[in-house]
């Protein structure tokens, strides 16, 4: 990668769009194609033909495990989902604070707590070992900590993890209290794989900027969560579900879609700043959803279609395709998930993610630090005569 000569300063896109500001063995995303992937393998082959704990073991090693080195996984993670005690006897008090902002708020609290309850140092003051390990607790209790925050602000208490359940299995388990039917299991499984990494969005490059610093794992997480928390990332699937709510019949798609397009507003669940091409995210759980059938299915079908038609007629030349949140949000509706979690059931799955970034970007030392360029009034002038008192 070229290095430019010191404060030689260089123009970079609003947005730092395509600006390549690091080098990373654990994926990528070609806009252009349709593909995104995990190390070398595509992440949708990997979401409908592997389970959750494999694509996690391969995100922190580099490679797929084999069947006793999976085995072990799974015992280890498993075995790190209780929380320790100063956690969960401050979670009533963190749900009830929380109470109108929703577990995705309560878990910054949580996670800052859990950090220091379980003693995590600086990356930058220990090894690859110790950061590993603080990154599979923190992953293997977010799922425990989502749920537990969840219930607690609906009145109702905690749900224990499951070591004999897998880890999507045990995510709807800890959710409900019920252990959940195969093929929602295998559903949200598919969405979990499907949404652990995707490129340098603005919650992973958060989260390896603070990294960068040499801060602990729970401060990294923490800055990407709120990140996530945003509507313009995370924060979407819902409100996908709440245009579908709004549009409420075919009838009503293109005048509720028009006047949208034509006020300014966006259409949730539509456009990718990446993607020039169908989302393959939105792709595939929109098979899995039209394996469940229904008119929650059919519907938002309806809307996909006449959506695309819609904007290629009143943006024309513009690529504006679905995104993942409008069918996740159909999927994790069909599975009996309630609203407020769907943004957080993403969490749960980009954690890993987060966690792989910071591993990788701790082995680095070099503090990431941008410049901007100033437009305010020339400097320096004087400043104004106060007045004797």
């Amino acid at each position: 990668m070229p290095i430019a000569a010191a404060n030689a300063p260089i123009e970079a896109p609003r947005g730092l769009a395509g600006v390549i500001v690091t080098e990373t063995r654990l994926g990528d995303v070609r806009g252009r194609e349709g593909f995104y992937h995990y190390r070398q393998y595509s992440a949708v082959e990997l979401a409908t033909s592997r389970s959750f704990e494999e694509v996690w073991y391969l995100m922190f090693h580099g490679e797929l495990p084999d069947a006793a080195q999976l085995a072990a996984f799974r015992a280890e993670t498993a075995a790190l989902r209780p929380l320790p005690d100063a956690v969960r006897d401050a979670l009533p008090a963190l749900a009830g604070a929380g109470a109108l902002a929703g577990p995705l708020a309560g878990l910054r609290t949580a996670l800052s707590l859990f950090g220091a309850s379980v003693g995590f140092r600086p990356l930058y003051d220990i090894d690859a070992d110790r950061r590993r390990a603080d990154a599979l607790a923190v992953c293997a209790a977010v799922p425990t900590l989502l749920t537990a925050l969840h219930r607690l602000g609906r009145g109702l208490q905690p749900v224990e993890p499951r070591a004999d359940l897998g880890h999507a299995a045990n995510y709807l388990y800890m959710l409900t209290g019920e252990e959940p039917e195969p093929a929602r299991v295998r559903a949200i499984e598919a969405y979990l794989i499907s949404t652990i990494d995707h490129g340098f969005n603005a919650s992973t490059f958060t989260a390896r900027v603070i990294t960068s610093t040499g801060a602990d794992l729970a401060a990294c997480l923490v800055g990407a969560v709120g990140a996530l928390s945003g509507p313009l990332h995370g924060g979407a699937p819902s409100r996908a579900l709440d245009m579908l709510d709004a549009i409420g019949t075919p009838d009503r798609i293109d005048g509720w879609i028009r006047d949208r397009v034509l006020g300014g507003d966006r259409i949730m669940g539509f456009g990718h700043s990446v993607y020039r091409t169908e989302d393959p995210r939105s792709r595939m759980l929109r098979g899995i959803a039209e394996e469940f059938g229904g008119p929650l299915v059919e519907f938002a079908v309806q809307v996909e279609t006449r959506v695309e038609e819609l904007l290629a007629e009143l943006k024309p030349g513009r690529e504006l395709h679905t995104n993942v949140e409008l069918y996740a949000g159909v999927v994790m509706e069909l599975c009996g998930l309630p609203r407020e979690m769907f943004t957080p059931t993403f969490c749960a799955a980009r954690v890993v993610g987060w966690s792989a970034n910071v591993l990788e970007q701790a082995e680095d030392s070099k503090i990431i630090r941008p410049a901007a360029r100033y437009v305010g009034p020339p400097p320096p002038q004087p400043q104004p005569v106060v007045a004797p008192r």
